[in-house]
C-alpha cells in the first residue's frame, strides 16, 4: 500500500484537493491470477468479472491458464465516486469490490461456451478514505462450489493481484485527520424464544439509526440472521462478514483481518456482566440462537463541509449521545414472501399482517463513548418487547424503524439498507404496496405494535416471550478514534505542576522578631560587660586562689556598685541602651503597637514580657560567662520512626496539640521526607484541617511529582475542599502514571461516582478488577510452581501496588473469615490459639479501604465499603465490619461501632484484631473490666493484633489503676520490647516505683526522659524518686521541670507536695 506524498505535503497539498463537487473515477486493474490449479486442477481458460455495488463493471478477455496456475489478465475498468451517485462515500466505506474468476469451457457444436464460476475474491476499498490514493493488494480466491453438497478446497492458495487507484484523494488530509470511522458488528441473539423454528423461510433482522447531517438518520440494517439449533458454541475468534446479500463463494464473505475475538463477560459494557449472569450466558451460547456476525461501517466527518449528505457528523453524534444515552436496536422476525405470481388473495392478504412478529428492542448505553479514550462498546444487551411509550421514555425516539421507515426497508434485498432517511412524514413511495417474488414483503403491510391499534394486543403475547426467554443481543460498536481524546500524560504533568507549584519564598524581613531578640541579647551582653568593667575598677579582679568571698562582703560591694552607677549617671545610660531593644521586641515579637484598653491587660502583658526578657537575659549572660551556646532545654534525639510513634500515642490520648508537635518535629528533622509530609497531612485531614492537609500533600508532591500516593492524597483532599476539577486531574494523573495500580483505578472510580458519572466509575472499577484478577492469577501460579517443587513460598505482607518507594506504615491488615454458629460476647478464660493463615476475601474495594484507613479518608472509606457490601456473595466479612467499626469510632458513634464489632466477633471469634477493636471500644466507654478481658484475650493469641502497641499501653494502664503493679510491669516491658516509647518506659517506671524498686524505676524513667524530655509526668516521678533518695538538688531541679512543663495529673501533684512536706525539701519556693 502506497501512501501519497500529498498526505504529508502540508497546507499546499490539502488546498489542492477538490471538494468532490465532480465525480472522481476509481481505476481498477486486475493484473493476474495465481495458483488457479489449486481451485481446479484441469482449468484451461478463464476470465475475470469485476462487480461493485451490484453492478458489473466489466469482463476481462479470455485468458489461458499457464501450467503454473497463473493467468495474466491486465484488465482495467473503473467506476465513479460521487456524492449524488450510486457509489457514494457511504457505499465505499462498507462495500467491497467483488472479483469473480470464471472458467470458460470448450465450445461444442452449435452451442455457446460454458462459463462457470470458479472462485471469488473481495477487495476492501476503505483505505481510499484513509488518505491512500493507490493500493496494491493480493486478494485470496475462495472456491465456488458447483453444488451445495460439493466440498470446497480448504487448502486453496489462489489469489488475484489487484491495483486500485484514484487521481485525487477522496478525502482531504484535514478531513481524514479529523474524521472517524464507526463500525457496528451484530454478532448474535441468544436465548431466543422457544417458538422460533428452523423450518420455513424466516428473515431475522436487526436495525438501528445513527444521526446524520441535519435532521436525517443513517439506517444500519442487519438481515438474514441464521437461526441455529442447539449445539456447540460459536468459535472464537471467528471472522466478521460483509453485509452482502448473495455471494457465490461463502469464504469471500469474511472481511480480511477482521475478527470477533470475544473476551471475559466482566469486561463488557452490556447488561449481563455480573458474576451471577455468567452461567446463564454460557448455557445460552450453546442453545438455539440467531447469528449474524456482520459488520457495517459509516464514516463520521468532523468538518463543517459535508462531502455527502449521508455522512455523519461527529458533533451530531456527541450531541445525540449527550441528549439521550440509550439508543434502541430493534429486532424482529419477518416471513419471506412466497414465490408465486399473480394477485394476492384476500386470505393471503389477511396472512400478510401476521408475517412479522416478535418486534423487540435492546437499549444500548452509548455514554461509554463519551468517556476519554474510549472507542469501543461491546456487550450483551437484554431484548424487550417493543412498546412505543417505553422506547420514547428511554430514547426520545418516536418512530419505529420497521414501522415508519418502510421505503428504506425495501432496499434490504440489495444488501445495503443504509440510505439516509428523513424524520418527515411518510412519502407517497412509502405508501405503495408492492410485493416481489423471493424478497422481503413490503413493510407497509406489516403490522407492528404502535400503541394505537388492536394489533398491539395481538403481538404483545408473542413479543413478551423475549423477556420470558431472557433473550439478549451481543453486538459491538467501535470507533477508529475516541470521540473524547484522553488527556496526554504531558498535559496532566503540566496541570499538576501548575497546581502544586510552590510559591516563591519571601525575602527575609530584616526587622523581624528573631533579629529583635538577637539585638536584645547582644545589648544585654554589652551592658553586662560594661558593668563588669566598673566592678573591676572599684574592687579589682578576684583571682581563683584568693578563695570565695563571703556573703556580707558581696552585699557591700553590690551596694557600692549601685551607688556609683546611680551617682555617675551610668545606670541611666545603660537603661537607655536596653530601652530601644525592648521596644523592638514589643513591636516585632508581640506585635503591640496600640494602647491597652485597661490596666489589667497592661499588667498581664508586662508580666509576660518580664518573664521573656529575664529568660533571654540569662541566656545571654550564660553565653558571656561560659563562652558556649547554652540552650534552655536539652534537645531530644528521637528518630523519625520514634516521633511517629509518639505522635500516634498522643492522638490515641486525644492530645492533638502534642501530636501535631511531634509530626512537626519529624518534618523539621528531614524536610525532604515525603512520608513525614504525608503522615502530617493525614493527621490534619482526620481532624478537619483540610487546608493544612492540602499544603502537606502538595509539598510531598513537589518533592517527587512521580509519587502515586501523593497524587491520590492530593485528589482526596481536593474532593474534601470541593475542588473537583483539580481532584480529577490528580486521579487521572495517578492512573496514567501507574496504570497497574489497583488502588488508583478504584479511587478514581469512587471519585467519578461522587460526581454521578457512573459510566466512567464503572469503567475504572472494571480496570481495577482486571488488574486484581491478573495479580491473583500470578500469585496462584507462583504458589502452584512452589508446591510442584516441594517448597513453601515465603509469605510477605501485601504492599500497596503504587510503585512508590515510601510506604505508609501498616495500620490495618486483612483478616481471616470463618463461619461460626455462635457469637462470643465475652473473652473466654482459656487461651485460644489462632488458626492457620487463610487467604482473606480479596476485592478491589477492601484493598482500597486498607489504604484509605491509613490516610484517614473516612468519606471514601464509606463509599468503598458500600461497594464491598454490594459485591459480596456470602454477606459481609469480618474485615468489612472491622473497617466500618473504625469509621464509627472516629466519629465517636460508639453504639454503632459496638454493633459492627459484635458482628465481626460472630463471624470470626478467633481474630485478634476483632478483640483488640472491642477492647478499645470498651476502654473508650470506660468499661475497664471488659476492656481488660478483651486485651488479655488478644495477648493469648499466637498471632498478634496489628495494633499491639496500644493494646499493651491500655492494658498496662488498667493494671496500674487496679494496683496490679507486677502485671503492669510485665505488660509495659512487652510494649518496650515491641516498640519502645516514652509512655512504655514511663509505665515500667511507675510500676517499679509503686513496688519500691527505686533503682529500676529510675532507670526506666531515665529511658523515658531520653526519648521525650518534655513529658511532665516523667519529671514528676523522677521528683518522687529523688525525694525518697534524699537528693535535694536533683529533686528541686526535677520539680522545676515538672511545674514548667505543666503537670496536669492532680493526684500526682498532691503526692509530690505531700512527699516534699514529709521530707522537708524539694520545693524551692518554700
Amino acid at each position: 500500500m502506497e501512501v501519497p506524498a500529498e498526505l504529508a505535503g502540508g497546507k499546499d497539498a490539502a488546498a489542492s484537493l477538490p471538494s468532490m463537487s465532480q465525480p472522481i473515477p476509481v481505476e481498477i486493474t486486475v493484473v493476474k491470477a495465481q495458483d488457479l490449479k489449486t481451485l481446479k486442477s484441469n482449468v484451461l481458460v478463464t476470465l475475470v468479472r469485476v462487480e461493485y455495488n451490484g453492478e458489473v463493471l466489466g469482463d476481462s478477455p479470455k485468458t489461458g491458464v499457464l501450467p503454473s496456475g497463473t493467468a495474466e489478465y491486465n484488465f482495467s475498468t473503473s467506476f465513479e465516486c460521487s456524492p449524488d451517485g450510486p457509489n457514494s462515500l457511504e457505499v465505499i466505506v462498507q462495500k467491497p469490490l467483488l472479483l469473480t474468476v470464471l472458467e470458460v469451457g470448450p465450445r461444442e457444436k452449435k452451442k455457446t461456451e460454458k462459463i462457470t464460476p470458479l472462485g471469488q475474491a473481495v477487495v476492501d476499498l476503505l483505505p481510499l478514505l484513509q488518505g491512500v490514493r493507490s493500493l496494491k493488494v493480493f486478494a485470496p480466491l475462495y472456491a465456488v462450489p458447483a453444488s451445495s453438497s460439493e466440498k470446497l478446497h480448504p487448502k486453496a492458495t489462489g489469489g488475484l493481484e489487484v491495483t486500485v487507484s484514484t487521481k485525487e484523494l477522496l478525502l482531504s488530509a484535514t478531513q481524514f485527520s479529523s474524521g472517524n470511522l464507526l463500525s457496528i458488528t451484530m454478532e448474535a441473539a441468544y436465548s431466543v424464544p422457544g417458538v422460533f423454528t428452523v423450518e420455513g423461510q424466516q428473515n431475522y433482522m436487526a436495525c438501528l439509526q445513527i444521526p446524520a447531517a441535519g435532521e436525517k438518520e443513517l439506517l444500519l440494517l442487519f438481515q438474514n440472521g441464521i437461526l441455529k439449533a442447539d449445539g456447540e458454541k460459536e468459535p472464537l475468534p471467528r471472522p466478521k462478514n460483509w453485509p452482502l446479500g448473495t455471494i457465490l463463494a461463502p469464504g469471500a464473505l469474511a472481511i480480511p483481518n477482521s475478527f470477533i475475538v470475544g473476551g471475559p463477560y466482566e469486561d463488557e459494557d452490556g447488561d449481563l456482566t455480573r458474576s451471577k449472569d455468567r452461567e446463564f450466558r454460557r448455557q445460552a451460547e450453546s442453545t438455539k440462537r440467531i447469528v449474524w456476525d456482520t459488520e457495517r461501517r459509516c464514516y463520521l466527518d468532523a468538518a463543517a463541509v459535508a462531502v455527502a449528505p449521508c455522512i455523519c457528523f461527529v458533533p451530531s453524534l456527541q450531541k445525540r449521545i449527550a441528549e439521550c444515552r440509550y439508543w434502541p436496536v430493534e429486532l424482529c422476525k419477518m416471513s419471506m414472501a412466497s414465490g408465486g405470481k399473480g394477485k394476492t388473495s384476500k386470505a393471503d392478504k389477511g396472512d400478510e399482517d401476521k408475517q412479522i412478529a416478535f418486534h423487540g428492542v435492546a437499549y444500548v448505553n452509548m455514554m461509554h463513548l463519551l468517556c476519554p479514550g474510549v472507542k469501543q462498546i461491546r456487550g450483551a444487551f437484554r431484548v424487550f418487547s417493543y412498546q412505543d411509550g417505553e422506547v420514547f421514555e428511554k430514547t426520545r425516539i418516536q418512530h419505529s424503524i420497521f414501522r415508519d421507515l418502510r421505503s428504506q426497508l425495501s432496499l434490504a434485498k440489495e444488501g445495503l439498507g443504509t440510505s439516509p432517511v428523513s424524520r418527515a412524514a411518510p412519502t407517497k413511495a412509502q405508501k405503495e404496496d408492492k410485493d416481489s417474488s423471493g424478497t422481503l414483503l413490503n413493510p407497509s403491510k406489516i403490522q407492528l405494535s404502535d400503541g394505537t391499534g388492536g394489533s398491539e394486543n395481538v403481538t404483545n403475547l408473542l413479543e413478551g416471550q423475549y423477556s420470558e426467554a431472557g433473550t439478549f443481543l451481543v453486538m459491538e460498536i467501535k470507533l477508529d478514534r475516541p470521540l473524547v481524546p484522553k488527556r496526554p500524560r504531558e498535559e496532566l504533568v503540566r496541570r499538576v505542576k501548575e497546581m502544586i507549584h510552590p510559591k516563591p519564598e519571601l525575602p527575609p524581613w530584616t526587622g523581624g522578631a528573631k533579629k529583635a531578640v538577637e539585638a536584645y541579647e547582644k545589648c544585654v551582653t554589652s551592658v553586662a560587660a560594661a558593668i563588669l568593667r566598673e566592678y573591676h575598677e572599684l574592687f579589682g579582679k578576684q583571682l581563683p586562689d584568693q578563695g570565695v568571698i563571703d556573703h556580707g562582703t558581696l552585699e557591700e560591694q553590690r551596694r557600692q556598685l549601685n551607688y556609683e552607677l546611680n551617682t555617675s549617671g551610668k545606670y541611666f545610660a545603660f537603661k537607655e541602651q536596653l530601652k530601644h531593644s525592648v521596644v523592638k521586641i514589643v513591636r516585632e515579637k508581640y506585635l503591640k503597637t496600640e494602647a491597652f484598653e485597661n490596666q489589667g491587660q497592661l499588667q498581664e502583658f508586662l508580666s509576660e514580657l518580664y518573664v521573656f526578657l529575664v529568660g533571654h537575659m540569662h541566656i545571654a549572660l550564660n553565653k558571656l560567662l561560659s563562652g558556649e551556646d547554652v540552650s534552655s532545654t536539652p534537645t531530644p534525639c528521637a528518630t523519625n520512626k520514634q516521633l511517629l510513634l509518639f505522635a500516634r500515642e498522643a492522638e490515641a490520648n486525644r492530645d492533638l496539640k502534642l501530636a501535631s508537635l511531634f509530626y512537626s518535629q519529624r518534618i523539621a528533622q528531614d524536610q525532604c521526607s515525603i512520608q513525614s509530609w504525608l503522615d502530617y497531612g493525614a493527621f490534619c485531614l482526620l481532624h478537619k484541617d483540610a487546608t493544612k492537609a492540602q499544603e502537606c500533600f502538595k509539598k510531598a508532591l513537589c518533592l517527587d511529582p512521580q509519587h502515586t500516593q501523593s497524587l491520590l492524597l492530593c485528589g482526596i483532599v481536593a474532593v474534601k475542599l470541593q475542588h473537583y476539577e483539580e481532584a480529577e486531574i490528580f486521579f487521572e494523573d495517578a492512573c496514567c502514571l501507574e496504570p497497574s495500580s489497583i488502588i488508583a483505578w478504584t479511587l478514581s472510580g469512587l471519585f467519578y461516582e461522587l460526581q454521578n458519572n457512573y459510566i466512567r466509575a464503572e469503567r475504572n472499577f472494571r480496570e481495577a478488577k482486571k488488574l486484581l484478577q491478573a495479580q491473583l492469577e500470578e500469585e496462584r501460579r507462583i504458589l502452584e510452581a512452589a508446591e510442584a517443587e516441594g517448597k513453601k513460598p515465603s509469605t510477605a505482607p501485601e504492599e500497596i501496588p503504587d510503585g512508590s518507594a515510601d510506604k505508609l506504615p501498616e495500620v490495618v491488615e486483612g483478616v481471616t473469615s470463618k463461619e461460626k454458629a455462635t457469637a462470643l460476647q465475652e473473652a473466654p478464660e482459656a487461651p485460644c490459639l489462632a488458626p492457620g493463615p487463610q487467604p482473606p476475601p480479596c476485592t478491589i474495594f477492601m484493598k482500597t479501604v486498607e489504604f484509605l484507613m491509613k490516610v484517614n479518608a473516612v468519606r471514601f472509606v464509606h463509599k468503598a465499603l458500600a461497594h464491598e457490601l454490594l459485591s459480596l456473595q456470602g454477606g459481609p466479612t469480618c474485615a468489612y465490619y472491622l473497617a466500618l467499626a473504625w469509621t464509627y469510632s472516629l466519629q465517636e458513634d460508639l453504639p454503632r461501632c459496638e454493633e459492627c464489632v459484635c458482628e465481626a466477633i460472630r463471624i470470626d471469634p478467633t481474630n485478634p484484631n476483632v478483640w483488640a477493636q472491642k477492647g478499645h471500644l470498651c476502654y473508650l466507654k470506660k468499661d475497664f473490666d471488659k476492656a481488660k478481658n478483651c486485651y488479655e484475650q488478644v495477648i493469648s493469641f499466637v498471632e498478634d493484633a496489628v495494633d499491639m502497641h496500644f493494646v499493651y499501653l491500655r492494658l498496662g494502664s488498667i493494671y496500674l489503676e487496679e494496683k496490679e503493679y507486677g502485671r503492669a510491669k510485665q505488660i509495659y516491658l512487652l510494649a518496650c520490647d515491641n516498640s519502645a516509647s516514652c509512655l512504655t518506659w514511663l509505665g515500667v517506671g511507675i510500676a517499679c516505683y509503686r513496688m519500691k524498686e527505686m533503682v529500676e524505676a529510675e532507670d526506666a524513667l531515665s529511658e523515658a526522659n531520653a526519648l521525650n524530655n518534655t513529658n511532665a509526668e516523667v519529671w514528676g516521678y523522677l521528683t518522687l524518686i529523688c525525694l525518697h533518695g534524699g537528693r535535694q538538688l536533683e529533686a528541686e531541679q526535677c520539680y522545676k521541670y515538672t511545674i514548667k512543663l505543666g503537670l496536669k495529673n492532680s493526684e500526682l501533684l498532691q503526692e509530690i507536695d505531700a512527699t516534699q512536706s514529709r521530707f522537708g525539701f524539694g520545693n524551692p519556693s518554700l
